[in-house]
């Protein structure tokens, strides 16, 4: 029996600093009502890089114009999605200016900009938990 194919997908954690502590980008789906980063499975012939891009335009409105991408933070999540292997990458990203629009697509419902601790309770998957805590840790000690 052939393996089953693994599903990879990529996206951005989002964090803004207009106010202490920096708060993260969260935003509510549609289908299934759990809140997330923007991110969305890579498209055949597309890097995941490109696929984090191209989905934070589609599902917030931003442009890599509006962000600022740390390269030296990166991270790989690993779970089974819909009974397939399932791998996400995450960078890290900055809005340039705060204040920017969040324009979400029709596969949302709400969006939120959120310190830490009460982003991390709407992200119901401990994983990504641990992706934003560990980006929160990068931003205080190498982001100062």
């Amino acid at each position: 029996m052939a393996a089953v194919k693994e599903v990879v997908a990529a996206g951005f954690i989002i964090f803004r600093r207009c106010s202490r502590p920096v708060e993260y980008l969260v935003m509510k789906h549609k289908y299934g009502g759990h809140w997330g980063t923007p991110k969305g499975h890579v498209d055949p012939g597309e890097s995941e890089f490109d696929t984090a891009l191209r989905e934070t335009l589609e599902e917030a409105g931003l442009t890599r114009d509006k962000l600022k991408i740390f390269d030296a933070f990166k991270t790989v999540l690993h779970y089974e999605a819909f009974g397939k292997p399932k791998r996400v990458v995450f960078w890290l990203s900055e809005l340039v200016d705060p204040q920017a629009e969040i324009i979400l697509s029709d596969e949302h419902t709400d969006f939120k900009w959120l310190p830490l601790d009460e982003a991390c309770r709407l992200l119901q998957f401990e994983d990504m938990q641990k992706a934003v805590r560990d980006a929160d840790k990068f931003i205080s000690t190498s982001l100062r």
